[in-house]
């Protein structure tokens, strides 16, 4: 296990010799009530799993512990780097992790049981929608997906839930990502942009506002430009993959971006390990809260991690951890 409560086992608790049958329930009760009071006071450690440098979520991670750690000094959080969401999915179902940050793609496949049974790993929390696009350089002559098949294009690191987001993308339009691209997987997201800057790669897939990715293309000599989907694309995109949102890039998002950018995305979650006690989550979930202003001013993107937009995103009510309801049912969000 990755938490760390106190070791109840040494605590010494007051006795009451030989008690009336009156007075046993409550000296039960005092005593569950020290340990629940000690257990709320200590530290506790949660290791996170995250992803490869370069990428969103391991900038996303450092301001989450960063703000955490300002809201809850004795809740430690451990980050771990990970290759991605399709190795955080069984990192938690092992318990070899206790959270994760986990593409809505992925998530949605682990907990529906695409292709498998479905997972029982809890919901935390919503991290931000996920809009995905490509980049190219703004001196480039692409405007649409269809001007890049047949050419390089970089989907990014190869565990990374955003590639199986491209997948779902692509083949609503049609299109597969080997057999229609020269498609490249990296080890690690932050070798993307130099391949599109140096006119390596035609374009970069990526998602999120603030993404690291688009925003080195973006800063770059060059310019960026911004490929999303029109409107007809979307409707067949979501005729076979309904799970998929309708999504906009607001104009002014990234340097250079002066329109508004349509596509479609999904929400990043917070995913727990099976076995999480509920008093962790709950502790987890409150400090997160309370967190949500600084980690907001840290991140930008971050400003999505609401209470409100856990229980909009997540799948349905009983796929976030008990722990995390009762924590809703306090700040009035859960019945």
């Amino acid at each position: 296990m990755y938490y760390e409560p106190n070791n109840l086992s040494c605590l010494r608790f007051p006795s009451i010799p030989n008690p009336s049958p009156l007075m046993r329930p409550l000296s039960g009760l005092f005593v569950l009530l020290l340990s629940f009071v000690s257990y709320a006071a200590d530290d506790v450690t949660l290791v996170i799993g995250t992803a490869t440098p370069g990428g969103g979520f391991a900038v996303y991670g450092q301001a989450l512990a960063d703000a955490i750690r300002e809201t809850d000094p004795a809740l430690k959080i451990e980050l771990r780097a990970t290759k991605g969401s399709t190795e955080n999915v069984p990192l938690l179902e092992a318990g070899r992790i206790d959270l994760a940050l986990v593409e809505g793609t992925v998530a949605y496949e682990a907990l529906s049981g695409v292709g498998r049974a479905p997972a029982t790993l809890p919901v935390i929390a919503a991290m931000y929608a996920s809009p995905g696009m490509f980049v190219v350089r703004a001196d480039s002559p692409y405007r649409t997906v269809g001007d890049l098949t047949d050419r390089r294009v970089v989907f990014g690191a190869a565990s990374s839930g955003l590639v199986v987001l491209a997948r779902y993308v692509l083949d609503g339009l049609g299109l597969d990502m080997f057999r229609d691209f020269d498609a490249v997987l990296l080890e690690s997201a932050k070798d993307g942009p130099p391949m599109v800057l140096d006119g390596d790669a035609a374009a970069l897939w990526g998602g999120g506002l603030g993404w690291p990715g688009f925003e080195a293309v973006a800063l770059g000599p060059h310019g960026a430009r911004f490929i999303g989907l029109g409107p007809d694309d979307i409707v067949r995109v979501q005729a076979r993959h309904a799970f998929l949102k309708a999504m906009t890039v607001a104009a002014g998002s990234y340097r250079g971006q002066d329109l508004p950018i349509t596509t479609v995305g999904s929400w990043s979650l917070i995913l727990a390990r099976p076995a999480l006690p509920d008093e962790v989550a709950y502790r987890f979930a409150r400090a997160l809260y309370r967190a949500q202003p600084a980690l907001g001013q840290r991140l930008p993107t971050a400003r999505e991690t609401t209470s409100a937009n856990t229980v909009a995103a997540s799948p349905r009510t009983g796929s976030i951890h008990p722990g995390v309801i009762r924590h809703l049912r306090e700040i009035g969000l859960a019945q």
